[in-house]
C-alpha cells in the first residue's frame, strides 16, 4: 500500500465507502478524489483512499449501543441426512460454475442440474438439511429462482432464522407464508380476523391461502367481509387464491365479482366460474355457444356449421368476454373462441350424442375448423377433460405436424397434461417414433420423471438414429439434457453399447462420432450418479438381531458354578466366529461415482 502523502489526508472522515466506489465506477478523470494531496496522481490517490478506508472498516467499530443478541435458531425435528448424502450435497452445492459456460460440455456431469432432483428426493424422505450446508444452500437458491421452493422446504425453519440476519437471503422471508411469521390456526377466530384486518398484504395473502387449503368456506367469508374496501390489485390477487378448494359453494361470491369495476377481476371471476360445469355462468355460455355452433344434416354427410356472434353486448362483457380483440384478429372469431372456451365440454353431446372423438372428426364448414378446434383445446385444458384432450391430440403417428385440434406443440403439451402419466408417456413415445426428436422437446417436458421404459427406449433409439445420420449432437443438446435428468438410471446398462466411437460415414460431419461418444459417456455417467444419489438418500435398514444355531448363549445350560458366563454375542455374530467379510467390508463405489464425490468422500 502506498504511504499517506504529506500535506493532506486523502480520506477525510466524511468520505464514505460508497463515494469511493462511485469515483471508481465513473473514473478519476470524470470525478477525481475530493481530498487528494496536490500533485498526487488521481488513480493512485483513489487506491490509497480505498486502502485506508478498508483498514478503518476492519480495525474497529464506532461506539454504539449494544444490540440485543439474536434468539436461538429453532430446532428442526426432522431426521438427520445420512452422512453419504450430506457429502453429496456439499459436492452439488460447490459446483456453481456449471451450466453457464456454453460450448462443449465434455463427459463430466452437470451437477447443478442434478441439485433440483436431489432436493426433491431429500424432501420426499423428510430429511433435515445439515446446519453447515444452509449458507451455501441459500446462496444457490438466491441465484436460481427455480430452486427456491424445494431448497427452502429442505432448509426448514433455520433458513428463515438465517434470512433475518442476512439481507442477501431476504428472498426466503418473502417466499415464506406471512414473511416467515407463524399464522394463527383456523380455530382461533379472533386472531384470524385481527390479522386479516391489521396485517400486511403478504400476511393477509398467506392467511387466505392457508385457510383455503384447510377450510375454504372460512377463507371465502373472510374475503367477502372486506371485499368492497380492498384495492383493485389486491382484489385480483385475493380472488386468484380461490382456485385452491374451488367448489360450487364459491359460486355466489364469484357471481358477485362479475360486476366488479376492474376488468381483470371480472375476467378472473369468469374463468373460475367456467371451471365449474354446473355454474350459472357455464350454462349461459353454453346457450351462447350452441347458438353459434350446430350440426348440419342436409348434406351427404353430417357437418358442423358455425355462425359467429355479430356483437358483444354488455351482458357478455359482464360474463368475462373481452370485447376488443388483439391486433390482427377478427372480432367475430375472437368472440366465438371465448364463448366456446368457456362452455362446458359436455354441452357438445347435443351434436347428435356423439363422443368427443366423433365430434372432432366431423368436418367444419366455411373454414372455421381451426378456430373451433383451438377453442375446444383451451376448454379441455381449462376443464382438465381427458376424453376431449385425447380426441384433440389425435394419433401420435399422424402424418401432419399438428393434431386435429392442436395447432401448435405448446397446445399439445398442455393437452397431454390432462392425461394420466402412463398414457402421456405412451403418446409421446409414439410421437418420437414417428417424427423424431426435433419437435419433441416441449412434449418431453410434461412427462413424469423418471420416464416410463417405453418412452426412454424411444428417446434412446431416436438419439442413436441421429448419431448414425452423421450430424453433430449439439442439435439435440436440449433433449440430451432432459435425458440426463429424466431417464431411468437403469437404462445406463443398455446405453453402454453406444459409448464406442462409431465408424464415420463419408457424408458425416467431421468428428461427429467422437462428439456423440462423449455425449453418451456424459449421459451414462450422469445416470450412474443419479442411481448413487438415490442409494445415499435411502434410509439405512436397521440390523436384525440374529442368533447362531450353536450359540452357547442359547444351547448351553444355565451356569451354576463360580466361573462367569460367556459374554453374549453381538447382534448378527456368534461367539468364537470371525466377522463375516461380506458384512463388515465397506462397499466400494464405482469409478464414475467416485469422480463426482469430494475428496473426503471418495477417500
Amino acid at each position: 500500500m502506498n504511504g499517506t502523502p504529506a500535506g493532506g489526508d486523502i480520506t477525510a472522515p466524511d468520505t464514505s465507502w460508497e463515494e469511493l466506489v462511485t469515483h471508481a465506477l465513473l473514473g478519476t478523470d470524470r470525478r477525481p478524489p475530493a481530498h487528494a494531496a496536490p500533485g498526487r496522481p488521481a488513480p493512485v490517490a483513489l487506491l490509497d483512499a480505498a486502502a485506508v478506508a478498508t483498514v478503518r472498516r476492519r480495525a474497529g467499530l464506532r461506539p454504539a449501543r449494544a444490540a440485543r443478541r439474536p434468539e436461538r435458531a429453532p430446532a428442526d425435528p426432522r431426521p438427520a441426512l445420512p452422512a453419504p448424502a450430506a457429502r453429496r450435497l456439499t459436492t452439488l452445492l460447490a459446483d456453481r460454475s456449471a451450466g453457464g459456460s456454453g460450448g462443449r460440455r465434455g463427459s463430466t456431469p452437470d451437477l447443478m442440474e442434478l441439485l433440483p432432483q436431489w432436493l426433491a428426493a431429500a424432501n420426499a424422505h423428510g430429511y433435515a438439511a445439515p446446519a453447515q450446508a444452509l449458507p451455501a444452500l441459500l446462496d444457490a437458491a438466491r441465484g436460481r429462482t427455480d430452486l427456491r421452493p424445494a431448497a427452502l422446504a429442505f432448509a426448514g425453519p433455520r433458513a428463515l432464522w438465517l434470512a433475518r440476519l442476512n439481507p442477501d437471503w431476504r428472498f426466503a422471508l418473502r417466499a415464506a407464508p406471512g414473511g416467515g411469521a407463524a399464522l394463527p390456526g383456523a380455530d382461533d377466530t379472533e386472531a384470524v380476523r385481527r390479522l386479516w384486518r391489521e396485517g400486511l398484504f403478504a400476511e393477509r395473502a398467506a392467511l387466505l391461502g392457508a385457510l383455503r387449503a384447510r377450510t375454504p368456506a372460512l377463507g371465502r367469508e373472510l374475503l367477502a367481509s372486506t371485499w368492497t374496501t380492498e384495492r383493485a390489485e389486491d382484489r385480483l390477487m385475493f380472488l386468484d387464491s380461490l382456485r385452491t378448494g374451488l367448489s360450487e359453494a364459491d359460486e355466489p361470491f364469484l357471481e358477485q365479482a362479475l360486476g366488479d369495476r376492474s376488468r381483470n377481476v371480472r375476467a378472473t371471476a369468469a374463468e373460475l366460474l367456467s371451471t365449474l360445469p354446473g355454474s350459472a355462468l357455464a350454462a349461459r355460455m353454453a346457450v351462447r355457444a350452441t347458438a353459434c355452433v350446430a350440426l348440419d344434416r342436409t348434406g351427404d354427410a353430417p357437418a358442423i356449421v358455425v355462425e359467429a356472434p355479430h356483437e358483444c353486448d354488455a351482458v357478455m362483457e359482464r360474463d368475462g368476454v373481452v370485447a376488443t380483440p388483439p391486433a390482427g384478429r377478427g372480432e367475430r372469431s375472437w368472440w366465438l373462441g371465448q364463448l366456446v372456451e368457456a362452455a362446458p365440454l359436455g354441452t357438445w353431446r347435443r351434436l347428435g350424442g356423439r363422443t368427443a372423438e366423433e365430434i372432432v372428426a366431423l368436418p367444419v364448414t366455411d373454414g372455421w375448423q381451426g378456430e373451433l378446434h383451438a377453442a375446444w383445446c383451451r376448454a379441455a385444458v381449462r376443464q382438465r377433460d381427458a376424453a376431449w384432450s385425447r380426441a384433440l391430440l389425435g394419433s401420435p403417428s399422424a402424418p401432419e405436424a399438428g393434431g386435429p385440434g392442436a395447432v401448435s406443440l405448446s397446445e399439445r403439451a398442455k393437452l397431454l397434461a390432462a392425461l394420466e402419466p402412463a398414457e402421456r408417456a405412451a403418446w409421446v413415445a409414439g410421437f418420437i417414433a414417428t417424427h423424431g426428436l426435433s419437435e419433441a422437446f416441449q412434449l418431453l417436458g410434461v412427462c413424469a420423471v423418471p420416464w416410463a421404459p417405453a418412452l426412454g427406449q424411444a428417446v434412446v433409439d431416436a438419439l442413436n438414429i441421429a448419431r448414425d445420420a452423421g450430424s453433430y449432437p449439439w442439435s439435440f443438446s436440449g433433449v440430451m439434457g432432459l435425458a440426463e435428468r429424466c431417464l431411468d438410471p437403469a437404462e445406463a446398462v443398455r446405453l453402454e453399447a453406444l459409448l464406442a466411437v462409431p465408424d464415420e460415414r463419408e457424408d458425416a460431419a467431421p468428428g461427429a462420432g467422437g462428439y456423440w461418444a462423449e455425449a453418451f459417456q456424459r449421459l451414462v455417467t450422469t445416470l450412474r450418479l443419479r442411481a448413487a444419489m438415490a442409494r445415499e438418500l435411502t434410509p439405512p435398514t436397521p440390523p436384525t438381531p440374529a442368533t447362531h444355531p450353536r450359540d452357547p448363549a442359547v444351547t448351553a445350560p444355565a451356569h451354576t458354578g463360580t466361573r462367569p458366563p460367556a459374554p453374549a454375542a453381538a447382534p448378527g455374530r456368534s461367539v468364537g466366529h470371525p466377522p463375516d467379510p461380506a458384512v463388515t467390508a465397506p462397499a466400494e463405489d464405482s469409478p464414475a461415482e467416485r469422480s463426482a464425490q469430494p475428496p473426503d468422500a471418495a477417500g
